[in-house]
């Protein structure tokens, strides 16, 4: 008999990834969110809407299943994540403490968490020259204002459930992951697919705005190393958080560089100082990850970054916002 799966956020961008994935696996999937899949339907074999900040719901989703992989979450880009603290703080707060609750009297095998390294203190991200952040970083405590505070908190109260009722937690940090059939304009986005919807919309040569001075640095990672990461940590035995990213740190410029290699243009950066742009430096130490599970993503910044960009003019094009992209190469 085959595994059955709960992936809640399966509206979202990671969720619908991962419910693919698992089904591929041959597993038995319900998918959970309070939306339906925006861009195309999922591949699960169940699909509910509900409201995950009501215990009640979370046991009815929680029913019958042996693995939750629990990504719902109020998020977004650094725009969204800056602006709205309280609402997104409490409304995380309330999914993740009921998930953990209804997971434990569902007695679940598995319980993975989807964290963030917004967890990690501002105090080791003020310069770009960052040194990889470690898992041991954490502590002591200074994430970002509001999402980054419940994430940590959450991480504890996972940890909580294991020592007093012995559920079988497993928790990633997550490193800016990105792909196809993510959110690209609205609000939410992420960098990746903020710039790739710009530069899709601009002629060759043409200005693009940039959020901060461009010096800012990340790591992104593709869809497809991200939910190879979920499941592998969540089929290991390591109870303890562990990164889940590129280890390849770049500029927000080099980034708008190489979406626009893709994209085949040139563009004319415009930077804008009085655009949020988070912590200054953020790299992702995978050591941890590579020598407890013997894996980590591999997937080039400039691969998923052409397959992302392609998808998202895909879509501009059948909007009609552009004209139908012509081939490149």
């Amino acid at each position: 008999m085959s595994k059955r799966a709960l992936v809640t956020g399966a509206g979202g961008f990671i969720g619908h990834h991962l419910v693919k994935y698992l089904v591929d696996r041959g597993y038995w999937v319900r998918g959970v969110d309070v939306k339906e899949p925006e861009y195309e339907w999922t591949s699960a074999h169940e699909f509910e809407l509900l409201d995950l900040r009501r215990r009640d719901n979370c046991l009815v989703a929680c029913q019958g299943i042996d693995e939750v992989y629990h990504l719902a979450a109020d998020m977004g880009g650094i725009g969204y994540i800056t602006a709205v603290h309280a609402e997104i703080t409490s409304n995380n707060v309330l999914i993740n403490t009921h998930m953990l609750e209804a997971a434990s009297r569902a007695k679940v095998e598995r319980y993975f968490y989807s964290s963030s390294a917004c967890i990690y203190p501002a105090y080791l991200q003020d310069s770009a020259d960052i040194t990889p952040l470690k898992e041991a970083d954490a502590m002591p405590a200074e994430p970002e204002e509001g999402y980054g505070w419940e994430k940590l908190f959450t991480e504890k109260l996972c940890q909580y459930y294991k020592e007093d009722h012995g559920l079988e937690v497993r928790i990633a940090r997550f490193h800016n992951a990105y792909g196809p059939f993510g959110t690209y304009d609205g609000g939410k986005e992420k960098a990746p697919a903020a710039i790739s919807r710009k530069v899709a919309l601009i002629q060759d040569g043409d200005d693009i705005e940039v959020w901060g001075d461009g010096q800012q640095t990340r790591s992104f990672m593709y869809i497809d190393d991200c939910v190879e990461g979920i499941y592998r940590i969540t089929q290991s035995s390591v109870s303890e958080p562990l990164n889940l990213g590129s280890d390849r740190m770049v500029t927000v410029d080099e980034l708008v560089d190489i979406i626009a290699n893709a994209a085949g243009k040139t563009v004319r950066k415009q930077h804008d100082l009085t655009k949020p742009q988070g912590v200054r430096g953020r790299n992702s130490d995978n050591s941890k990850l590579a020598d407890l599970l013997s894996w980590e993503p591999s997937v080039t910044l400039e691969e998923g970054l052409a397959i992302t960009y392609r998808w998202i003019e895909s879509q501009l094009a059948a909007e009609g916002r552009i004209s139908q992209p012509a081939k490149v190469g």
